[in-house]
């Protein structure tokens, strides 16, 4: 792959990170080559690395046109391009235009400026950057808004892939302070190129107010001014600054340390520093490498709310301080100055939020997207090669479904709990949640699944729930030991909701009509005791059996009843608990959450209370903003759930099962409220499973089917069992419905599709 842009040793941000993703890249699985095609600056040399294979002047239209053919005739697989307005010529950078015509391989271009108020020049080179690029990536949430809405992007083939960071240790500031001289005294520090934008005179106007309070406070500024600001005014900005600590008496608070310092003495410097602050004076600034680089060392942040700042600071990891007020902004560095315990809680924070954006996790998140860029054919190239049929399977590229692993966790009783890796632990038993759900996944229609064997497993499954139905109790057992005794009386009332949703679904959509009977008349029996339940998701997964059972029973008054008191109740705990900022049931967020969400939107949906509909979407709404990483991806919140008291949802263990909830709820809500961006929503929680997610890791092996447990902070839980793989099948199943909901939409998020299973084949 070719990267193009700036590079090390030229003095910008730019060539930072570029440098820095090609080194990643270079050491990545599957990738056997990596070049860096840098732009030229008029004026300016520099003695590159042996990673630079060629060059372009900035100015000059062939130089553009040769690097492509270069590009071509060496046999590179994909360019990627670093976009900024300065460093291409012509108007708004027009010339890289000539480029891109001249390429005959993928291009996939890392936007680093999206503006929302373009001049005509600078949307004209927009919109053909992005027409001509398999994929665009950005690194805020915002970028991909703005993308979306002001130049027409295809929301489908953007990702939101964060700054990367060096991974460094967490240090305290001590030992730094010690070796810079800077010992005794609390650091404020700002760093990168220096120009009137960043708003360095702000913060030292906050100075003598911070100084009040904190007489040690020391304010470093350390970075040489910006080349091109130093062409055209010399050093008269920075000399401003310097007149400025004069006037207020600053000399012992501020120090300026005029240089570009490599990477060592630039982590060196950050460690040091008890704040670091960035007072940018405009919001429209998409990324930050020094804000990036300062939270992922564990730095507590005090920055305006500049749009990168804004998204990455909205977990508590920073402070955030309205545009050009000092006073804001002294009251909140001298705040966190003299509480430490506040200060390190924030610093802790920052760096365990940061740990996905490290260089290495970037880089397979890259990697990824370079091979869906791959993939992608252009339209035109996709309807010379496939069928018409075929081409939205084609452009969703959603995985077939292979049920290898399925057949491997199930002997002739039913489906194992757990899994040792992909090997079924037999100690662990089964339980009736994991056979209820493989009757689920085996009576949706649109599971993928070769129909013979679908039916096969299906009577299996039933089998395993029928046996574990308690005539004396009217209650469902979960538990059975390997020895096939069961090791209680009585499940929990979720595994009698969940049995119940099974049973509904099959009543409904069994294609053998006596298995059909069967689901019905059991499904009577055991609906009365759910009234007695306490549990809202047994409510919910009643409510989602309910849907099924009276749209195949529609005459059966007492089923309809019970569905609008479950809905009463379920919706009255909505209101009863929720409050401003927390739109949820409960007072704390645990495990298959957006269940309940679902539940209450089909129920909705089927009685026509609108009610129900709304306190649905509404929760819904709210729980996609908190499962929402600031890099724009899916994170579930984790298995040691998330309390109301806390300002932030625990990221792990992330489970499968949130993703798959995640993804049906969304499909549920966009039955009724298509206009607003559900698929888009349902898309991000199934490429969770694909390597979207903090560590960029897949949890997903295609072929066989089978899912990883969980995500833990460093690590995929490599162990596979029921719950798992069943959840990414279901997820599959819900995202075909889907498919079939918004046939218009092009997206990209997985693999190339594959043929359905049979059991007879090795090859899914």
């Amino acid at each position: 792959m070719a990267f193009v842009g700036n590079a090390l040793p030229r003095r910008c941000g730019i060539a930072t990170f570029t440098t820095d993703l090609e080194l990643a890249l270079r050491s990545s699985a599957g990738v056997a080559e990596t070049a860096i095609i840098v732009m030229r600056d008029p004026g300016s040399v520099h003695d590159y690395p042996p990673s630079v294979r060629l060059g372009i002047d900035q100015d000059d239209p062939e130089q553009y046109r040769n690097a492509a053919k270069f590009i071509n005739r060496e046999g590179f697989d994909l360019v990627c391009l670093q976009h900024e307005f300065g460093i291409f010529g012509g108007e708004a950078g027009r010339l890289i235009l000539d480029f891109i015509a001249a390429l005959k391989v993928p291009l996939v271009t890392t936007l680093h400026t999206v503006l929302d108020r373009p001049s005509d020049d600078q949307r004209e080179v927009t919109e053909a950057i992005v027409a001509a690029s398999r994929r665009l990536v950005v690194m805020a949430r915002k970028g991909r808004h703005i993308l979306v809405e002001t130049y027409r992007a295809d929301p489908g083939k953007i990702d939101v892939i964060p700054h990367g960071i060096p991974d460094a240790p967490f240090v305290d500031t001590l030992g730094a302070k010690h070796r810079l001289g800077f010992s005794g005294r609390n650091v404020i520090l700002t760093f990168g190129l220096i120009s009137p934008n960043k708003g360095i005179e702000t913060m030292i106007e906050a100075m003598p107010a911070i100084i009040a309070r904190s007489p040690d406070a020391l304010y470093v500024v350390m970075g040489a001014t910006h080349p091109q600001l130093l062409r055209e005014a010399g050093e008269a900005y920075r000399e401003s600054l310097v007149r400025q600590v004069e006037a207020l008496g600053l000399k012992d608070h501020v120090v300026f340390l005029n240089r570009f310092v490599d990477r060592p003495e630039l982590l060196d410097h950050i460690a040091m520093c008890d704040l670091y602050v960035t007072p940018y004076l405009d919001e429209a600034q998409m990324t930050s490498g020094t804000l990036a680089y300062s939270h992922g060392l564990g730095r507590p942040v005090v920055s305006t709310p500049y749009w990168h700042a804004a998204e990455l600071l909205e977990d508590g990891s920073g402070v955030l301080v309205p545009f050009g007020d000092p006073a804001s902004l002294g009251r909140a560095v001298a705040g966190l100055l003299e509480d430490v315990s506040a200060r390190l809680d924030m610093a802790k924070k920052a760096y365990a939020a940061s740990r996905p954006m490290i260089w290495a996790n970037t880089a397979k998140r890259y990697v990824q997207c370079f091979g869906a860029a791959r993939r992608a054919l252009p339209t035109s190239q996709l309807a010379d090669v496939l069928p018409p049929e075929h081409l939205l399977t084609a452009n969703c590229m959603l995985p077939a479904a292979s049920a290898r692993h399925l057949v491997d966790m199930c002997d002739d009783t039913g489906m194992f709990q757990h899994a040792v890796f992909s090997i079924p632990d037999r100690h662990h038993g089964y339980c009736i949640d994991d056979n209820a759900r493989g009757l689920l996944l085996c009576c949706t229609p649109e599971n993928g699944l070769d129909e013979p064997f679908a039916e096969a497993m299906s009577q299996r499954f039933a089998a395993f729930v029928q046996h574990a139905w308690n005539t004396d109790e009217r209650r469902f057992r979960n538990f059975m030991g390997f020895s096939r005794q069961w090791l209680e009386s009585v499940g929990s009332e979720d595994s009698h909701g969940r049995t119940l949703w099974a049973l509904g679904t099959c009543a409904r959509y069994a294609s053998d009509s006596t298995r059909a009977a069967w689901a019905q008349r059991l499904f009577c029996e055991a609906l009365e005791s759910a009234l007695s339940f306490t549990s809202p998701r047994a409510w919910a997964f009643t409510l989602l059996g309910l849907d099924h059972y009276c749209a195949t029973c529609p005459q059966d008054r007492n089923a309809d009843t019970r569905r609008g008191e479950l809905g009463q109740r379920l919706e009255r705990l909505l209101i009863a608990t929720e409050t401003r900022g927390w739109t949820w049931f409960e007072d704390r967020l645990t495990y298959d959450n957006a269940r309940l969400c679902e539940a209450l939107i089909r129920t909705g949906k089927a009685t026509k209370i609108n009610h129900f509909t709304e306190a649905g979407l509404r929760s819904l709404r709210w729980l996609i903003r908190v499962q929402t990483a600031p890099q724009g991806h899916f994170r579930p919140v984790g298995s040691m759930g998330f309390t109301r008291k806390r300002t932030t949802p625990r990221l792990f263990d992330q489970q499968p099962l949130e993703a798959c909830a995640t993804i049906a709820a969304c499909v549920a809500a966009n039955a009724i409220d298509p206009a607003a961006p559900w698929p888009d929503e349902a898309r991000r929680a199934f490429a969770w499973f694909l390597g979207e997610n903090d560590l960029a890791i897949a949890l997903v092996d295609i072929e066989s089917g089978s899912c990883r447990d969980g995500l833990h902070p460093d690590r995929a839980n490599e162990n596979r069992g029921a719950e798992s793989v069943l959840s990414y099948l279901l997820g599959l199943a819900d995202m075909h419905v889907l498919e079939g909901m918004t046939r218009s939409d092009t997206v990209s998020i997985g693999h190339s599709p594959e043929p359905s299973v049979c059991l007879d084949r090795d090859d899914a």
